[in-house]
């Protein structure tokens, strides 16, 4: 870890034990752009707080794109090493081994005939607390790592010199001075492509309000959407907006939300998972487990999706349903995610790619769906709604896949 980031990161000491969490630093590498380091604990640490390491590691190695295995030469126990690629190799992660000489130049033919699977993977053999192995290092990294390419678009459909607008409702939520990321990133992106962002800012307590207040606040809509000389070519609105915008959105518009650009975005792609995952709300009876996950730690208040609106719809539609929550970047473990029917995800926008795809991975694995506020909040309104939000990205909602299944 020092020796890439050049500086004194991580605490080095030859002391098992020294390295106690996983250390992250991010850093830009010329030639791949920004990545994100973890330097690990050890893994031949006995004990229960061995074990909490060893829980911590793997979780690690679960969201990463590059494996660095640093080992001795003249190691004569390779069992956790051996351990490390088996995991890496089940995970399809691509791995790199760095022979660190301690002292002099060690032979390692030793450790290459005592594990096999070295054989497969390149093989760098270096001083690690030498400053002047770091061009090495930086050089065979480039040469040897092979970047699965992400090939989701924020916004496919954005076309140049078109007009699109944000509907974004500011609530008791929306912090000041900013836009929350989705909209941040949508509005970039827009701009970008040579296109026009427009942000409207919708009263949802107006809209949702007495006859006279929602009709207001509809006439105020329909006179922003008067201005423009050229029509606007898609709404992307808040995800809890979906009950106002389904019906105020014109039909020449298209209409899509934030929650699924995100989760398009960071599941490279696999938007078709979360919509298909939608149809478990079929087979919900009371008794059965529904987990809500949410990848950030904002200040709930108000109408919150996750803790408030959902349940809510729940509550109403699927009775004796029960809802748990998992806040935050660490996701449950795969041994506790058996006991749900249905995995209930937010944007993702505040994890990496990586850790999205480690739970997609992990969700996979034990055969739990997973859908998303935005496919779920559109499906709640109705099958023509979900159509309509997913038309963008040329997706069938999970309805019209059955129907078609059936009919071959």
């Amino acid at each position: 870890m020092n020796l890439l980031t050049q500086q004194e990161t991580s605490i080095v000491d030859p002391t098992p034990g020294t390295t106690a969490d996983t250390k992250i630093a991010l850093q830009e590498i010329h030639g791949i752009g920004p990545v994100k380091l973890f330097d690990t604990a050890g893994l031949d640490e006995t004990g229960e707080l061995g074990d909490k390491k060893r829980h911590k590691t793997f979780n690690d190695l679960k969201e990463c794109d590059l494996v660095l295995l640093v080992m001795d030469p003249a190691s004569q126990d390779l069992h956790v090493e051996q351990e490390v690629i088996e995991k890496a190799r089940e995970l399809d992660k691509q791995i790199l081994i760095i022979y660190n000489h301690f002292q002099e130049q060690t032979d390692s033919t030793e450790a290459d005939k005592a594990l096999d699977l070295l054989r497969f993977y390149k093989k760098i053999h270096l001083r690690a607390n030498d400053i002047a192995c770091r061009a090495e290092l930086i050089e065979f990294i480039l040469k040897n790592y092979a970047p699965k390419q992400n090939n989701a678009e924020l916004l496919p459909f954005v076309q140049k010199d078109e007009y699109y607008v944000l509907i974004i409702p500011m609530d008791v939520e929306t912090p000041p001075g900013r836009y929350l990321r989705p909209q941040a990133m949508v509005e970039e992106y827009i701009t970008r492509q040579w296109a026009y962002p427009v942000s409207f800012r919708l009263d949802l307590g107006a809209a949702r309000g007495t006859k006279e207040q929602a009709a207001e606040e509809k006439r105020r809509f329909d006179a922003f959407l008067n201005n423009f000389q050229k029509r606007p070519q898609t709404m992307i609105t808040d995800s809890q907006a979906m009950d106002i915008m389904k019906d105020w959105c014109p039909a020449d518009i298209a209409l899509t939300t934030f929650s699924i650009v995100m989760i398009n975005y960071f599941s490279r792609g696999r938007l078709n998972e979360f919509a298909t995952g939608v149809k478990a709300l079929e087979a919900l009876k009371s008794g059965d487990k529904v987990l809500i996950v949410e990848a950030c730690n904002h200040s709930r208040i108000g109408e919150d999706i996750g803790t408030v609106q959902l349940p809510k719809h729940f509550a109403k539609r699927y009775p004796g349903v029960m809802i748990e929550h998992n806040f935050g970047r660490e996701f449950q473990d795969n041994k506790h995610l058996e006991q749900y029917k249905l995995i209930i995800h937010c944007g993702g926008c505040m994890i990496s790619a990586q850790k999205l795809q480690a739970r997609l991975r992990d969700l996979e694995s034990v055969g739990v769906p997973i859908t998303n506020y935005g496919v779920i909040l559109a499906y709640l309104q109705g099958p023509e709604a979900l159509e309509r939000v997913l038309k963008p990205f040329k997706l069938q909602t999970a309805q019209t896949l059955s129907q078609k299944n059936e009919s071959v």
